[in-house]
């Protein structure tokens, strides 16, 4: 078994700094917001808002995730930290949604902000975001990326008010905003959306890579002492730890040397899946399987 406990502390780590990052920016764009009387900017520290609650909740389960193994959960705490990917997942896409519904019905009635705010303002956005999301796309785990797609919306939301500013310092088109905000948060939706409904298979305990489970399934097969496989089982924890359970018949009866030789050709077929646990039964010739 692969020590995971660095990695997962890293992850913890960068969840961490996204987490105090947009807490602060968030803070200062309701501040710059009203500043600026910009009702755009306002809307957007609303979502922030929800966004840093979203982040916390992630980091508090990323972090109940590096516990160990008890009686209680005896596959460990990984799980949780799929829980924060779906619940974080599941704020994304309702406040994309209601993004939307404040920025359609500004197609026939926007507003004029306050312009050199607003460009002020995104600039320390984009800056602030994109240092946030950079830190996490260092790190793999769904979590992470559900999240990663939590501060990419608010950097591609601030390109946006970037643009906008600039456009509206020489032409009063302020329909420019509520146009941008529309494209940007139906493409950030599309993508978590196909993140949810990942995060969804893996808690219902989809098989979480097909492709790998025929490559492990070809490694047990080609050993000469295996007949046949079956209950052959493989999930994922978390979206990066996977567990494997198989039941190997063999063609003959072996000795115990010859089992031990087996059990070793198996596990270093299997080393290159990176499985943090595999769980293999036994089945001698003409045994009955206890399972069925």
């Amino acid at each position: 078994m692969h020590n995971h406990s660095h990695s997962d502390n890293s992850a913890s780590k960068r969840i961490g700094w996204a987490f105090f990052l947009n807490v602060v920016f968030t803070i200062i764009e309701f501040i710059g917001g009203w500043l600026t009387n910009s009702t755009a900017i306002m809307a957007d520290a609303v979502h922030d808002l929800g966004d840093s609650l979203s982040i916390g909740t992630a980091w508090g389960l990323n972090k109940l995730s590096d516990k160990e193994a008890n009686n209680t959960f005896s596959y460990g705490y990984k799980r949780f930290s799929l829980l924060g990917a779906l619940i974080n997942g599941l704020v994304l896409t309702t406040g994309s949604i209601w993004i939307l519904f404040e920025a359609i019905p500004r197609l026939s009635a926007p507003e004029m902000p306050q312009v050199e705010g607003m460009l002020l303002l995104s600039i320390f956005g984009i800056a602030v975001n994109g240092f946030a999301a950079y830190k996490l796309s260092e790190g793999n785990s769904l979590n992470e990326r559900i999240l990663n797609w939590h501060l990419l919306e608010d950097v591609l939301g601030w390109v946006a008010v970037l643009i906008v500013s600039i456009v509206l310092m020489f032409k009063s088109w302020a329909i420019l905003d509520p146009i941008l905000s529309i494209g940007f948060t139906l493409f950030i939706l599309f993508n978590v959306v196909r993140n949810l409904k990942e995060t969804l298979l893996l808690f219902l305990q989809a098989t979480p890579d097909i492709t790998q489970m025929e490559e492990v399934r070809k490694v047990l097969m080609s050993n000469a002492d295996v007949a046949d496989i079956h209950h052959f089982h493989i999930w994922s924890l978390d979206g990066e730890h996977s567990v494997m359970t198989v039941h190997v018949a063999l063609k003959k009866d072996v000795s115990v040397s010859q089992l031990r030789t087996l059990k070793d050709e198996l596990r270093h077929g299997l080393d290159e899946f990176d499985f943090v646990h595999t769980t293999i039964e036994i089945e001698f010739a003409n045994e009955d399987c206890r399972d069925e």
